[in-house]
C-alpha cells in the first residue's frame, strides 16, 4: 500500500484513544469500550516488548488495526529493523504509509508528533532507495517531499539533514547550496550530529560559503561529542579539521563553543 498522493491527510486521528469519545455522567468526556480496549492492547504490547515478542506483535497489531498510530510505528519499526518479527521492508512502508496518511495535521508541539515524522522521514528513505521486488521503486522526487514536510511542518531535526543532503548533490532537486546550509543549520541547533559534522566541515574549509574556520571547528567539536560510536565520519572529520586549524582557530572555536553552551542553558 503506498501512500496517498496528498501530504496532508483530509481527518486527523489523535494518538492514544483513538475512538470517538462519548459524554461521561458527569459531562466529561469518556472513551468508547473499543478505545478502551485498543489502548489497553497497545499498553500490553508495549510492555511485552522485553520479555515476549510474539505476545507484543499480537497486541500491537490488534492496537494497529484499529488505528492506533503508536502501534503503527512501533509495528513499523520492528518490521524495518527485523525486530522479534521477520524483517520485511513492505511491511514496514505500509505501517509508515497509515500513519503519514491520517496523522499529517498532528499538532506539532505534542511529544507524539516526533514519531510522525520519523514515520515521514522513514518513507523519505524508503522512496529515496526504493524496495527490491515491491512497487516501491525510486522516487527521489517524492523522498524530498516527505524529508521536507517533516522537516518544515514538524521542525524533526533528522528531516532537516536529509533534506539538506538532497540539495547538497542536487537529488530529487536542483542544487541548492544555500537551502542546504539553512537545513544544515536548523537542524545543528537541534543538537542533530550529522548535520554539525556536516555544517561544521563545510564552514571550516569554506565549501560553498565564506570560510569560517573557528566556527567550522566548534560545530565539529559539538558533533564529536553527540555523535555515537558507529558515525566514524564525524570523528574523521573532526580530526582532519582540528590538526589543520592553527592555535588561534582552536582558541576561537573554544569561545564560540562556550557561548554557544552558555546560550543553549539560558
Amino acid at each position: 500500500m503506498r501512500i496517498s498522493d496528498r501530504l496532508i491527510a483530509a481527518s486527523v486521528i489523535g494518538f492514544g484513544l483513538l475512538a470517538a469519545p462519548a459524554l461521561a455522567l458527569d459531562g466529561t468526556k469518556a472513551p468508547s469500550a473499543q478505545a478502551v480496549t485498543t489502548y489497553e492492547a497497545f499498553r500490553s504490547g508495549a510492555a511485552a516488548l522485553k520479555t515476549d515478542k510474539a505476545k507484543a506483535v499480537t497486541s500491537l497489531e490488534y492496537a494497529a488495526e484499529n488505528g492506533h498510530a503508536m502501534a503503527q510505528w512501533k509495528l513499523g519499526r520492528m518490521y524495518a529493523e527485523g525486530d522479534g518479527v521477520p524483517q520485511d521492508d513492505l511491511r514496514a512502508f505500509e505501517y509508515f504509509s497509515r500513519i503519514a496518511n491520517a496523522h499529517a495535521d498532528d499538532n506539532p508541539g505534542t511529544p507524539q508528533a516526533r514519531f510522525v515524522a520519523n514515520a515521514f522521514v522513514a518513507l523519505g528513505h524508503y522512496y529515496l532507495e526504493g524496495i527490491p521486488k515491491t512497487d516501491v521503486k525510486p522516487d527521489p522526487v517524492r523522498a524530498r517531499q516527505m524529508f521536507s514536510y517533516a522537516a518544515s511542518y514538524f521542525a524533526d531535526p533528522d528531516a532537516q539533514f536529509y533534506l539538506a543532503r538532497l540539495y547538497i548533490d542536487g537529488t530529487g532537486t536542483p542544487k541548492d547550496y544555500r537551502q542546504a546550509t539553512r537545513w544544515l543549520y536548523a537542524a545543528a541547533q537541534k543538537g542533530q550530529c550529522q548535520a554539525q559534522a556536516m555544517l561544521g566541515a563545510m564552514m571550516f574549509k569554506g565549501e560553498n560559503m565564506p570560510r569560517q574556520a573557528a566556527r567550522g571547528l566548534m560545530w565539529l567539536i559539538l558533533a564529536k561529542d553527540n555523535a555515537p560510536q558507529d558515525q566514524l565520519w564525524i570523528s574523521k572529520f573532526y580530526d582532519s579539521a582540528f590538526q589543520q586549524a592553527t592555535e588561534d582557530e582552536r582558541a576561537l572555536a573554544l569561545v564560540y563553543l562556550e557561548r554557544w553552551l552558555k546560550g543553549r542553558r539560558e
